[in-house]
């Protein structure tokens, strides 16, 4: 029998893989993530965990997906070009692949962790960065953490994913990489990959910081509402990142802006 073994994140101690399965903590939207997961492999999207049930102690378990994940700081794969074109790429198969689950959504389903945006064009994954993308060398292969998936337009996942993967981090912050010249080409680069034209990148550098002033929101709520995990976040100053982010966006926003369009 294999041991179990806890896996790294953002939930300590909390995810365990046994063999080829991971035993994952619930929450209300768990089996509403189950349908999508389900929906995604009948439509040909096999890049996402399968569900398979709940053990005895009340945890998910859903197949785990051979590769390596990488957290921050970023190492040589995780941080390569050809990872970040990669998940472009993989980003794009799995909002193609969730168009079609939103047909069968009634407001008595949506059950989600985090609240639908409109236009609902897409099923976001909510969290799409490399600690949540699994990779083979440099290619990404596959998306993992479904928790906080929701519907939404595209623009509003990618926004998400080109803060995480560019990555539009302040020079302060121990997570980032490269100049601001660096990031700007690293998020055109996701942007062609994906597949926007220049027409759809117009306006991502404001919703960028839109989607970070709700992430900080997000997590004053939960910790206010005794979120144990969310309480940890603000203790280590995750929201004080983020708002330092923010205002480094901000002094950067025109750039940023004609940058995700023109070399």
């Amino acid at each position: 029998m294999n041991a179990p073994k806890y896996l790294e994140g953002g939930r300590q101690n909390q995810i365990i893989r046994i063999g080829d399965c991971v035993h994952r903590p619930i929450g209300s939207w768990t089996n509403q993530v189950h349908n999508l997961l389900n929906h995604l492999r009948k439509n040909g999207f096999y890049s996402a965990p399968v569900p398979l049930g709940f053990d005895d102690e009340g945890l998910e378990i859903v197949s785990f997906i051979k590769g390596d994940v990488c957290n921050y700081p970023l190492n040589t794969s995780a941080s390569s070009s050809k990872a970040l074109l990669s998940a472009a790429r993989l980003l794009r198969n799995f909002h193609d692949a969730s168009q079609s689950f939103l047909v069968g959504l009634t407001s008595k389903k949506k059950c989600w962790q985090l609240p639908a945006r409109y236009p609902e064009e897409v099923m976001c994954h909510g969290d799409f960065a490399p600690y949540n993308v699994v990779l083979d060398g440099e290619q990404a292969i596959g998306i993992i953490d479904f928790d906080t998936c929701h519907p939404g337009p595209r623009s509003w996942d990618i926004a998400y994913a080109l803060y995480r993967w560019s990555p539009f981090t302040n020079p302060n912050n121990k997570d980032g990489f490269g100049t601001i010249g660096d990031q700007i080409l690293r998020a055109r680069l996701f942007c062609q990959a994906y597949g926007l034209s220049d027409e759809q990148r117009i306006g991502l550098a404001n919703l960028i910081i839109e989607r970070l002033e709700v992430l900080v929101d997000f997590l004053l709520a939960q910790a206010q509402k005794g979120n144990k995990d969310f309480e940890l976040n603000m203790q280590d100053g995750h929201h004080l990142l983020y708002l330092a982010d923010v205002e480094y966006i901000k002094n950067h926003l025109t750039r940023i802006e004609d940058g995700l369009r023109n070399p």
